[in-house]
């Protein structure tokens, strides 16, 4: 019977040691699913910051164009030619 009772004791102990692990585990994986959400956050966060200096850099290209710099002259007049399309496809758009 000591025997069994043995294998019995070194079951619940290596069960118990289990559970403890997975646990722990479980703990871990939820600290690293937040730090993951965090990042991701952090990461689209400065996406958005990217894409605002972006269209800032552009529209002081195009200022600059205007202002005299021939540095973008024909970047600025393509620009402003899609404007314009633009504006006709709105002035069509509400004149129908």
């Amino acid at each position: 019977m000591s025997n069994i009772e043995e294998i019995v004791d070194s079951l619940e102990n290596k069960i118990s040691k289990i559970l403890h692990k997975q646990e722990v585990l479980k703990q871990t994986n939820l600290k690293l699913h937040n730090q993951l959400q965090l990042s991701e956050k952090k990461l689209q966060e400065q996406n958005e910051k990217l894409i605002f200096w972006e269209e800032k850099y552009e529209a002081l290209k195009i200022a600059n164009t205007i202002l005299g710099s021939d540095n973008n002259k024909r970047e600025t007049k393509l620009k402003i030619n899609a404007l314009i399309r633009d504006i006709d496809h709105c002035i069509a758009q509400l004149s129908e």
